[in-house]
């Protein structure tokens, strides 16, 4: 039986970071993942590398570029016609980039001589793992020892008894990613961030999309202000969102789907060629063996960790979706930096008041830290500043004149409490949001920084001044 300094179960972004972080710092390591890709063949990267982060986002890229010829080229005086979209073709560009960056992971690995470990994992007393193969083959089971064991086995898709997922007509965000057809008619269950990437995608490749939301706020998480702008424009593009819609029952007759829903108006329903489940995610321990070895779960099925990442066995860590807050690629590969850090020796840190945000719809939506709602609960005294991008050079310049900055800067010190962005490219202009909070910056140290002209980021630089009520193009 061999032995690690650390093994860690899981090569998503969590994961496969923290696994050549170890390594790097001169520690023995190994990783498992029983992920099989659609070949059959094992594959590094987990949900976000296989059916998530990035595939979506090469086909929300991909169908931007469809949507933006058909409908704006002609603003830039290109004249064009027969626009069409071959969606297999697009499909095979996403499955590409996806191989591409999984097999670089491998690369990774074998640079930092970080032993990947193909089976599904069980944990053990006594810090073993058991490591099942991921087929019916003749391979016998293995086991390996650790000194130190990090669980990162990320999320799975969230079911619901009203609408039993079959990858066929109701599909989840997995499905959702390998139409080989745009559904005249699709139904999308949840408003979340899935949901409305998803939903976003088929939309711009003619799909009528309608998005039932049990909630009555649209993305509750939100600063208000952006959220109604985000809707707002989501709307204009032809998403039907429906909020305070919750979902009761399905029918399928093999060709369509029958969603029954009540509303403030009663009951309801609508029928769809394709319906996506996108409510949400949910820990993925099934099969794990963490109850049987004493790790605590919360009620919801987490892994409790304290702020360490650490589970209430000695040793033993947890990282990224399987635990508290939020679930995202880049706060699990962050936490489990911090802890490879820790184990060997070094401080370790992680800040998870500036963990950015971002929901990849046309416009953007980005953001850091707190919204006014949240300082307004807190009793915290802020002031705040906005600024509008059509209000900017760069943006009139590329067409995308849709959006604001909004900074929210503590009233006594002026220190930057929070940073919202709604408008293109939100995603990269987050992360001046994120460094100024991270360096406990000031509004007016934004303000005093020199950006770039022609820039979208001038709507930052605009939005701070406008915390002092001295904007300059406003």
């Amino acid at each position: 039986m061999k032995k690690y300094d650390v093994v860690v179960i899981g090569a998503g972004p969590g994961g496969y970071v923290t696994a050549i972080r170890c390594a790097q710092l001169g520690l023995s390591v190994a990783c498992i993942e029983s992920w099989v890709n659609d070949e059959g063949k094992p594959a590094l990267g987990g949900t976000c590398l296989n059916v998530g982060c990035i595939p979506s986002k090469a086909l929300l890229d991909s169908s931007h570029h469809f949507h933006h010829i058909k409908h704006a080229s002609n603003d830039h005086g290109i004249t064009l016609t027969g626009i069409t979209i071959d969606v297999n073709k697009m499909v095979s560009r996403k499955a590409k980039i996806v191989t591409t960056l999984t097999q670089g992971i491998s690369a990774l690995f074998n640079k930092n001589k970080v032993d990947w470990l193909k089976g599904r994992a069980q944990l053990l007393n006594n810090k073993e793992i058991e490591i099942s193969p991921q087929h019916e083959t003749h391979d016998e089971k293995t086991i390996v020892a650790a000194s130190h064991i990090i669980i990162a086995t990320g999320s799975v898709p969230t079911k619901i008894p009203p609408a039993t997922v079959d990858n066929k007509l109701i599909v989840d965000s997995t499905g959702a990613l390998a139409f080989n057809a745009v559904p005249h008619r699709l139904g999308v269950i949840g408003a979340g961030v899935i949901g409305l990437e998803l939903g976003s995608v088929w939309n711009r490749l003619g799909s009528e999309v309608t998005i039932l939301e049990a909630l009555p706020d649209f993305l509750s998480l939100v600063d208000r202000q952006v959220a109604a702008a985000a809707e707002k424009s989501l709307r204009s593009q032809g998403l039907d969102i429906r909020l305070g819609a919750k979902v009761t029952g399905t029918g399928s007759n093999n060709r369509e789907v029958t969603i029954s829903y009540n509303d403030l108006q009663g009951r309801q329903q609508i029928t769809v060629d394709k319906l996506i489940v996108a409510v949400g995610r949910s820990p993925n321990t099934a099969g794990l063996g963490v109850a049987e070895c004493g790790i605590e779960l919360d009620r919801r099925g987490f892994i409790v960790v304290d702020e360490h990442c650490k589970t209430n066995l000695a040793n033993v860590y947890a990282i990224g979706d399987v635990v508290r807050g939020p679930m995202l690629a880049h706060k699990a590969s962050e936490e489990g930096v911090a802890i490879a850090e820790r184990i060997a020796g070094k401080p370790g840190l992680m800040n998870y008041a500036t963990i950015p945000w971002v929901i990849y719809t046309w416009p953007e939506i980005a953001w850091v830290g707190k919204t006014e709602a949240q300082l307004q609960a807190e009793e915290i005294e802020y002031r705040t500043g906005s600024f509008p991008f059509m209000a900017t050079g760069r943006a009139r310049a590329m067409g995308e004149m849709n959006g604001l900055v909004k900074i929210l800067a503590d009233a006594k010190n002026d220190r930057v409490l929070g940073i919202h962005i709604f408008g293109a490219n939100a995603s990269e202009l987050i992360a001046e949001a994120v460094i100024t909070m991270e360096f406990d910056g000031s509004a007016e140290d934004l303000a005093r920084t020199i950006h770039a002209h022609p820039t979208l980021s001038e709507a930052v630089h605009e939005a701070a001044l406008a915390v002092d009520n001295r904007t300059i193009h406003l």
